[in-house]
């Protein structure tokens, strides 16, 4: 059984940039429902489709498949609720972990959110001087709320302290 355990921020500043090389993703949701989100992505030149379940806490189950790339695109083209999530990622290596930082574009241009995955919710981790406000629970943040309600329609600007 997968299991995903991630804390997310908002980010501050500019000092996490040059820190990692960007890839860009498009993805889109074939299930966004709260019990179970089913997504398909593009990062680059390799394609997965995921499986999600209800976060508990920090933590839910994931599932994660490679699937053929052109598979994807018709996915993305034909089934995926719109808009999609267009963002690039830069993965940081600090410590004992590997931040990914998401600056996202399309409907959700300005956004930017760092991640991090955990062994254990209780792991202690050091938060960069560019992470700002948790928003590890707050759906809004969730990609699959971002579909139906893109940053760009919020009406104002997010404090990232």
């Amino acid at each position: 059984m997968g299991k995903e355990i991630e804390r997310r921020f908002l980010v501050k500043g500019d000092g996490w940039r040059g820190l990692g090389q960007g890839v860009e993703y498009q993805q889109g949701f074939l299930s966004t429902v709260k019990e179970r989100v089913v997504r398909v992505r593009i990062a680059g030149e390799k394609a997965t489709l995921t499986i999600k379940g209800i976060s508990e806490g920090y933590s839910r189950l994931e599932f994660e498949y490679e699937i053929p790339k052109a598979d994807a695109r018709i996915l993305l083209n034909s089934l995926c609720e719109r808009p999609w999530i267009e963002k690039i990622r830069y993965r940081i290596p600090l410590g004992e972990v590997v931040w990914e930082v998401d600056e996202f574009h399309g409907d959700n241009q300005g956004l930017i959110m760092a991640e991090v995955e955990l062994t254990d919710e209780n792991q202690q981790v050091e938060l960069p001087s560019w992470v700002g406000r948790e928003v590890s629970t707050d759906a809004r943040y969730f990609n699959a709320s971002l579909v139906h309600t893109p940053y760009s329609l919020w009406g104002h600007t997010e404090p990232v302290d």
